[in-house]
């Protein structure tokens, strides 16, 4: 390459006299430097995305991103047809039940992460960084999911179920403001493969030693319940909040097609990362997405679009759906 070839456009500096939604602070941060740029390419990303017809899109949901705030994003990320299909820790799932069977819908008190934790420990509050959850509040609602869960399931009988059916039949009987209810009314499924890693599942287990309520899930049979979704398609996308076991298990779909369908040359088309990790340990949730194209996650076609963007995930996520919706209105 000549010295021309890399000088085709200079950076164009930020102006907040031109910034007048969030839209437009992206828009404007993709001519910057730096994880601006990134977060600026992921709206562009995410835009081309939701407007490829039969691309299927998936949201993996790691950490503890609804006792953060950030439910109601995600809530409108189904209703607005941005994911088809969400794969997330147990916790985000058991904190959004929380919520659901609170009066006030919300559950989570802002805490502080300077705090005493033996005090708390004594006074029954669950500290989750900067955030308190009292633990009654879980309480509250292990006793109206067994209500709920004895209603749908006989004693003294093994319950074989997938848990994505299992989340539906859950999200059916929670109030809106929960994502599984959103969920639910839009058949969106919701996939989990380490349900027993939250107190989701110690409340299962609990009902299966104290109440005769035998559900065994079969998150290996659920892989072939995405698998079905995925085979339904032309194009595929994901969003990826953090890493764990939600990110891989969104991925490993596409290798498991090849190996089972001879199904080669796929991938996802589109994928948007949000994360803090780093590849530099060799740890999977720093696993860079062009590392994961040698395994097949990943498309390698040319066309294929992906970004990472090191940002904190209560920060990037909220600041990139926002300006997604409001691209999205402006199109209507």
């Amino acid at each position: 390459m000549k010295k021309k070839d890399y000088l085709q456009e200079k950076v164009k500096n930020y102006n907040p006299n031109e910034i007048e939604t969030v839209e437009n602070a992206l828009n404007a941060l993709k001519f910057c430097s730096f994880q601006g740029r990134n977060l600026g390419k992921a709206l562009e990303i995410l835009t081309e995305m939701v407007g490829v017809p039969k691309c299927f899109k998936v949201l993996s949901l790691s950490g503890a991103m609804v006792p953060a705030g950030m439910e109601e994003i995600i809530c409108q990320g189904i209703e607005n047809k941005v994911f088809d299909a969400i794969v997330t820790t147990g916790a985000n799932i058991i904190h959004s039940i929380v919520n659901s069977y609170d009066p006030t819908n919300q559950a989570h008190y802002i805490g502080s992460n300077n705090v005493d934790d033996k005090e708390l420990y004594n006074l029954s509050i669950n500290r989750i960084y900067d955030t308190f959850l009292p633990e009654n509040h879980y309480k509250n609602a292990e006793n109206h999911l067994l209500k709920q869960i004895s209603s749908e399931f006989s004693k003294n009988k093994q319950h074989i179920i997938y848990p994505s059916k299992l989340f539906n039949i859950i999200g059916k009987n929670m109030k809106k403001t929960s994502f599984l209810r959103a969920a639910a009314d839009r058949n969106i499924p919701i996939f989990c493969g380490a349900t027993s890693d939250s107190e989701l599942g110690i409340n299962l287990l609990k009902y299966r030693k104290l109440n005769d309520i035998n559900i065994i899930l079969d998150e290996i049979g659920d892989i072939d319940n995405f698998a079905e979704k995925i085979e339904q398609h032309d194009k595929y996308g994901i969003v990826i909040i953090g890493g764990g076991v939600p990110r891989n298990w969104s991925q490993q779909i596409f290798p498991y097609l090849e190996q089972i369908k001879n199904r080669r040359n796929s991938g996802y088309n589109y994928a948007v990362r949000i994360h803090t990790a780093t590849a530099l340990d060799g740890g999977l949730s720093g696993c860079t997405i062009s590392e994961s194209v040698s395994w097949g996650k990943y498309s390698k076609e040319s066309d294929s679009k992906s970004v990472s963007v090191w940002v904190d995930s209560t920060i990037g996520f909220p600041l990139l759906m926002t300006a997604l919706f409001q691209r999205m209105r402006s199109k209507d």
